[in-house]
């Protein structure tokens, strides 16, 4: 029996609990949890176009917005019989019984568990590995412009309308912008992602000033085309889906007439279900407009021959043919190998990684925290900042590398500072770090003493 607190809504013919429906997930702007799930209701046909049929990472706030959140990839064993679930493995070797959303009341059923926004995966559960959609992922460094970010996602669409893809725009509804194309589910994440370098780098090729292909934070500029959110495993927010901010932003689909003029905060939890009543789904042609990676690939074809390779890959996937080297080369000479660029920063004391891991960089970075949320992150900044006043006015705000790392369940951060500004004979040493998490302290390995030992690599005879 549903307790005093509990809120029973009817949804798609069933009956959907939810818990707590006045506890407040937006403190600022005064939304509660029952106005997440309503405003989700309001616009079920645009969100539902965005994540039908697609496994879903939950990417949970139990305590609201300004809590922290964990990702649950395997679905609660908890659930109702009428939710649906599809087996889907990950580049580790894992594999996890993820949520398929197909109805409203499925949506509603997730968002009560603390889902504000909604990530699926760009496969269908029918096909996991053929992707029926491309993903461009417009992520500015520090201090660029929303009138830049529009600017990018313009000339982005241009390209995508020379190599016969069409382009669906939306706000991301943090700070950068979204562009999905529907694609032939012919092609496997590896080509995708390909296809998504090649178009990264024409973007880039095409608009030098303002867009970039480098995966390396220290190494952008302007808007970075984020290729990789095309690797396996990874997700993005979806149409409609609600972002964890202050203002309960929406990432919202839109015209391209509208494109030019758009303000981010101007699509709210508040005002988008007028909009979506007003106007409808911007994007509701987006299954109908199905295209060929084909141009693409053959664009990245020309790149590979006329000698560029693979971009680098997320640090958690294995090393990748043709990808560039992640890490520090062997000290031993070959005249075959050229010699290496850059250095790899020293790590804080009492550290064994740096601000790059054992990756060279041409860079001068330090390390300033690794904390468990990003609040607690720049607090340790704001420390460092009281002790080097005069170091920082020279940083410009693309020198404040802060980073979203990915924990055992959980996102922490950390916050890094490009000295690239600051004349080399006051740049500071890398010092203690403000902020020490571990996000790994108290895990145990698991134990693998049962399994067989693998057979020892003979070496060749010399």
């Amino acid at each position: 029996m549903p307790t005093p607190r509990d809120e029973i809504i009817q949804v798609a013919g069933r009956e959907v609990k939810i818990s707590n429906p006045d506890k407040l997930f937006f403190p600022k702007s005064g939304h509660t949890k029952l106005d997440l799930v309503r405003y989700y209701m309001a616009v079920a046909e645009g969100a539902l176009r965005g994540v039908h049929g697609r496994p879903m990472a939950l990417k949970r706030f139990v305590n609201g917005a300004e809590g922290e959140a964990f990702f649950q990839k395997r679905a609660p064993t908890s659930r109702p019989e009428w939710i649906e679930t599809v087996e889907l493995s990950f580049p580790s070797g894992r594999t996890a019984e993820e949520i398929v959303v197909t109805n409203a009341a499925q949506l509603a059923w997730i968002v009560n568990l603390g889902c504000i926004d909604l990530n699926p995966h760009p496969v269908r559960a029918a096909d996991l590995d053929h992707p029926d959609e491309l993903r461009i992922d417009l992520d500015p460094v520090p201090g660029v412009s929303w009138a830049q970010i529009r600017e990018v996602a313009l000339a982005t669409r241009e390209v995508l309308n020379d190599f016969s893809l069409t382009g669906w725009p939306k706000t991301s509804g943090s700070r950068g912008f979204h562009i999905y194309c529907r694609i032939e589910p012919r092609w496997t994440f590896p080509e995708v992602r390909r296809a998504a370098v090649a178009l990264a780098r024409e973007v880039e090729r095409r608009a030098p000033d303002i867009a970039t292909s480098r995966w390396w934070k220290e190494e952008r500029h302007g808007v970075f085309l984020d290729y990789n959110q095309n690797a396996k495993d990874r997700t993005v927010a979806s149409a409609y889906s609600v972002r964890p901010t202050a203002d309960a932003r929406v990432s919202t689909p839109l015209t391209w007439d509208e494109v030019a003029s758009c303000q981010a905060e101007a699509f709210t939890i508040d005002t988008v279900p007028k909009r979506f009543e007003q106007i409808g789904d911007p994007s509701r042609g987006i299954d109908e407009a199905v295209g060929s990676l084909v141009p693409l690939l053959e664009l990245s074809a020309q790149h590979e021959t006329a000698g560029f390779g693979d971009a680098p890959w997320p640090p958690h996937f294995a090393k990748q043919e043709g990808e560039p080297a992640r890490v520090q080369l062997s000290r031993r000479k070959r005249e075959d190998r050229p010699q290496p660029k850059g250095q790899v920063p020293p790590p804080a004391p009492g550290k064994t990684v740096g601000p790059t891991g054992r990756r060279r960089t041409t860079m001068p970075l330090i390390e300033i925290a690794r904390a468990a949320t990003e609040s607690e992150a720049r607090a340790g900044l704001q420390r460092w900042r009281a002790r080097h006043a005069e170091i920082w006015s020279h940083l410009a705000p693309s020198d404040i590398l802060v980073d979203s790392m990915r924990g055992r369940n959980t996102s922490w951060t950390r916050i890094r500072l490009n000295l690239r500004n600051v004349p080399e004979s006051e740049r500071p040493t890398q010092e203690p770090l403000e902020v020490d998490y571990d996000p790994w302290a108290g895990y145990e390995a698991p134990d693998r003493s049962g399994q067989l030992d693998r057979p020892k690599r003979r070496r060749p005879a010399s």
